[in-house]
């Protein structure tokens, strides 16, 4: 089952398969684990604290950037969380429905919405995040504090680095075009 498979056996897998075809292996090794980290410390996560407080990650994310940017349009916390506005939409509903969440109109442009957290949202994160963060340590403890700190760093370069100079590269590689709007997945109907 390929979900069952060690970080070497995958990387031993895909240099066969890939044998003849010139890539700049590091790199690839980089992107693959920074997706299959996410991944782990992601299902991690819900699968502990977060299922405590019956929250999933995205829900735990809007909360946190709400909780520490304090009230925000939602169309900075979609852009903060890395969510589509879309799916900001259901999660803050969601989240204003258990009363964790406060969705109100922007005082002067009625066409946007502001999220804040409610006193029960304010106390939730409270409670929370030092747990959630006992499991942020629990799933480097194999890196030293040296090691974390430097790991970080070279995240935030990658971060950076298509922040500053990604649309550049998109445009170039797309002849100029603009990129193809998301799509769901869903095929289009007949």
């Amino acid at each position: 089952m390929p979900g069952h498979r060690s970080i070497a056996e995958a990387e031993k897998l895909a240099a066969a398969k890939l044998g003849g075809i010139p890539l700049r292996s590091e790199q690839m090794a980089l992107v693959s684990n920074i997706y299959r980290a996410a991944s782990a410390v992601r299902q991690h996560l819900e699968n502990s604290v977060l299922r405590g407080a019956d929250l999933t990650w995205t829900a735990f994310v809007v909360l946190w950037v709400v909780w520490v940017w304090g009230e925000s349009e939602t169309r900075h916390v979609a852009e903060e969380a890395g969510i589509s506005k879309g799916t900001l939409t259901g999660v803050s509903r969601t989240l204003e429905g258990r009363g964790l969440l406060r969705r109100t109109g922007h005082p002067a442009d009625g066409r946007l919405v502001l999220l804040s957290l409610t006193e029960e949202g304010e106390a939730l994160m409270r409670r929370l995040f030092p747990a959630f963060n006992q499991e942020e340590a629990f799933v480097s403890t194999r890196l030293s504090d040296a090691e974390c700190a430097s790991v970080a760093e070279g995240l935030r370069q990658v971060v950076l680095q298509v922040e500053e100079n990604g649309q550049e590269r998109r445009l170039a590689l797309l002849d100029g075009a603009e990129p193809a709007p998301r799509r769901s997945g869903r095929r289009p109907k007949a």
